[in-house]
């Protein structure tokens, strides 16, 4: 199985000094005018007033999509994984229900906890942590980002997380938060690094990771589907660490680190001669090229949270939302 493209939204920002000299602000003290250089200064990522009007524009335009099936309405206000994951839902949507979505259910959070990291340079970003009323009884984490003062709030990164599993954060007097670089040697894996291990670990498993549904069993789970009666599994995993696929880091209490990260996933089915694939879901349908004859690819883009412990030890899946964004018939 060949690697094809990689996600139609993974793309480079060309930031010039000129852009950067843009984004210096001013402050006045007695002595003169001081220039302060927001691309090196430490400093909240956003207002509270801020972030708590980015998660209200977000639900509003997360729910208008998903009644009219219609991807224009959120485009906006996503980026990222969430923006891939998201586009292809609604598209297999629309492509099965062109009128609409005639389950909609308002998306409606409650309970929302908001931490904003103060960090120097951008992109800037916060966490929202919220009760969803749909998918259980979750915890919805959102990551929003912007690359610049002039941009929008977007998400980023969408996973849901079991109530006691989302940990306490490091704050500092003042109620903010605490970015961690990707670089950073403090943690088990530097953030950087993370989905590259965890790719390598689905491929040929390890110690770095603990047990859990994300990670012993599924690899369990593809080893049991990867041969069977007149049809073939193969699976290509691999990390995605640029640009909007970024990984981001917010310090926990304990000195950890929640790391917001993704990866890009294939998955193909061949079948033995004379026999065929399994038909996929409506949803996959909707979404595939080419006849199903032999083999069918699909194609998938994965956003999780993971603790990264302090020092030693092994990262715990916190929690993992992967969606297909495409498919290939041969």
């Amino acid at each position: 199985m060949t690697r094809e493209r990689s996600p139609r939204r993974l793309r480079r920002r060309d930031r010039n000094a000129l852009t950067a000299a843009a984004l210096t602000a001013l402050s006045l003290t007695a002595s003169g005018c001081v220039v302060v250089h927001g691309e090196r200064e430490v400093l909240p990522g956003a207002t509270r007033a801020e972030a708590a009007k980015a998660l209200a524009a977000f639900t509003d335009a997360y729910n208008k999509a998903d009644k009219a099936y219609d991807s224009s309405l959120d485009a906006p206000y996503v980026t990222g994984p969430l923006a891939d994951i998201d586009a292809a839902r609604l598209k297999a949507g629309h492509v099965n229900s062109p009128s609409g979505n005639a389950s909609h259910t308002p998306l409606k959070l409650s309970d929302v906890r908001i931490t904003i990291p103060k960090k120097a340079g951008w992109p800037r970003w916060f966490l929202a942590d919220a009760r969803g009323n749909k998918g259980g009884n979750y915890r919805w984490l959102l990551v929003f980002t912007r690359a610049d003062l002039g941009e929008r709030w977007r998400v980023a990164y969408l996973t849901l997380a079991a109530p006691g599993a989302v940990p306490r954060f490091k704050k500092d007097k003042d109620g903010w938060g605490e970015a961690v670089p990707a670089s950073s040697s403090q943690l088990a894996v530097a953030p950087g690094d993370l989905s590259r291990s965890y790719t390598a670990y689905l491929k040929n498993g390890g110690t770095s990771f603990a047990d859990g549904p994300n990670t012993s069993q599924l690899r369990a789970y593809r080893q049991g589907q990867a041969r069977k009666p007149g049809l073939v599994r193969q699976y290509i995993d691999q990390p995605l660490t640029r640009g909007d696929y970024a990984p981001l880091a917010l310090r926990t209490a304990d000195g950890g680190a929640l790391v917001f990260f993704t990866t890009h996933h294939y998955e193909k089915e061949t079948a033995a001669a004379n026999t065929s694939v399994p038909a996929p879901s409506k949803a996959v349908q909707a979404l595939t090229t080419g006849e199903i004859h032999q083999s069918l690819t699909l194609e998938s883009i994965s956003n999780q949270a993971a603790l990264d412990p302090a020092g030693k030890g092994t990262v715990s899946m916190v929690g993992r939302v992967q969606g297909v964004t495409g498919a290939k018939g041969e």
